[in-house]
């Protein structure tokens, strides 16, 4: 049993509590109560104590194009054969490295929790490797090595859009059919801190029929399923003249949505697209989606149909949940001319257990006896937080919300194992294994 002492703990209402002892036993909280002073024997952490941050949506290679495609002029689709031409270089020893190293950063942000939306599966061409699962098994590797916690949500990419064929880039990601990708899936094995999902790519790379076998196939294996969804108008016109119907009708007719669903970006939406979606989860990218000029998600309309939201850092052109989450309204601001469409609590309720729900950790994301013991705490000492001593509880979770950043992490647990001890990562020298990895994918 280990016990740590929070000089203030958010335990997932409107306002954060002081002196909150964590009893930690294997990898749960054996217990939590509270406590004026630190207990003989605790290990004391001075700040506001989370649950550990939950990242929805990854594309971990992306972490290398940062700062090499954010100028010039162009759009989403400019930019996907950036992407592209990045995909075409990776091997299953370089895919883990970066991997390594992007999941590292993560940590080192306060996320305990990703989850990967994967679709790059073969060698060059298309051709299988030795092991059908060498890409995906280089992310569980990775995920283990940077101490985080993994949902491998592995995508389904038949088309390079809608009545195209694959590309030869786009070889690599398809499997020729749903029954053989199925098959490759259902080889993958969890683990305590792996998941495994499934995941329709979108609505350009599977035609409706496909989705439906797509949903058989995870209902009878029991994998959460996500879909980027609505992210460009140019997906939802594309769609329309296909099948008369927007990328969320396709996928609601083919059986696709439902409580374990998830969908990713959900920018263009119609009000029936809205209602439909509120059987599952949102993932909302701010930081990406104004990157590639997506557009903006109005994250409170969907909230208030009834979808949980969570968030995600997709091409990870930046790794900062706290971002992320104060992105959501501050975005939304500028869409609507209005102010305080989303609550603060509800935002970092979306970092933490909306996250964790999305993709398939129920016993994550959350303080409290019995759950995953994965937690952050968030230094009160920079110059970003100056005066937000939370004497006014309340107030605390309004502060870190809009004025904390992953800079700010100082202490991270996963499964009661330090990962991450003030400020620096246990294991990783992070900066140099970004630095090298990335370097190795340079001509």
């Amino acid at each position: 049993m280990t016990t740590y002492w929070c000089e203030w703990a958010w335990l997932g209402g409107d306002a954060v509590s002081a002196g909150v002892v964590l009893d930690v036993d294997g990898d749960r909280f054996a217990s939590i109560g509270s406590a004026p002073t630190a207990p003989a024997g605790a290990i004391r952490l001075d700040g506001v104590t989370l649950p550990g941050l939950v990242n929805g949506h990854s594309h971990g290679f992306h972490r290398a194009l940062r700062g090499r495609t954010h100028g010039g002029e162009g759009s989403f689709w400019t930019w996907r054969q950036q992407m592209y031409a990045l995909a075409e270089t990776l091997d299953p020893d370089r895919y883990q490295r970066l991997a390594r190293a992007t999941f590292g950063e993560m940590a080192l942000a306060g996320i305990t929790t990703v989850g990967e939306f994967h679709y790059l599966h073969h060698g060059p061409g298309g051709e299988p490797y030795d092991e059908p699962n060498a890409m995906g098994l280089a992310m569980m590797a990775a995920a283990a090595e940077a101490g985080v916690r993994l949902t491998l949500i592995d995508a389904c990419y038949l088309h390079g859009g809608i009545g195209v064929d694959l590309d030869p880039v786009q070889r690599r990601f398809g499997d020729g059919s749903v029954e053989a990708w199925a098959s490759r899936v259902a080889d993958l094995v969890e683990s305590p801190t792996v998941r495994v999902g499934a995941a329709v790519h979108s609505v350009r790379a599977l035609t409706p029929p496909e989705v439906a076998e797509l949903a058989e196939a995870s209902e009878a294996q029991r994998w959460l399923v996500h879909a980027h969804v609505s992210e460009q108008p140019a997906e939802n016109e594309e769609c329309h003249a296909a099948y008369g119907a927007t990328p969320t009708q396709v996928l609601a007719n083919a059986g696709v949505i439902g409580p374990s669903f998830t969908a990713v970006h959900a920018i263009h939406l119609t009000p029936t697209d809205r209602h439909t979606l509120a059987a599952g989860s949102v993932c909302v990218c701010p930081t990406t989606e104004r990157d590639l000029a997506d557009g903006i998600m109005v994250a409170s309309a969907v909230a208030a149909a009834g979808a949980r939201v969570c968030l995600g850092t997709d091409s990870n052109a930046v790794i900062d949940l706290f971002e992320e989450a104060r992105a959501v309204e501050l975005d939304e601001r500028l869409a609507t001319g209005r102010r305080g469409q989303n609550r603060s609590v509800d935002l970092l309720r979306a970092a933490t257990e909306g996250g964790a729900d999305s993709l398939g950790w129920p016993d994550g994301g959350r303080l409290a006896p019995g759950m995953l013991a994965d937690f952050v705490t968030v230094g009160l000492g920079s110059v970003r937080l100056a005066g937000a001593r939370p004497v006014d509880a309340v107030d605390a979770v309004e502060s870190l919300v809009f004025s904390a950043t992953a800079a700010d992490v100082g202490h991270v647990v996963v499964g009661g194992r330090v990962v991450v001890r003030d400020g620096h990562h246990v294991t990783l020298d992070v900066a140099a294994e970004l630095t090298d990895a990335i370097g190795a994918l340079d001509p």
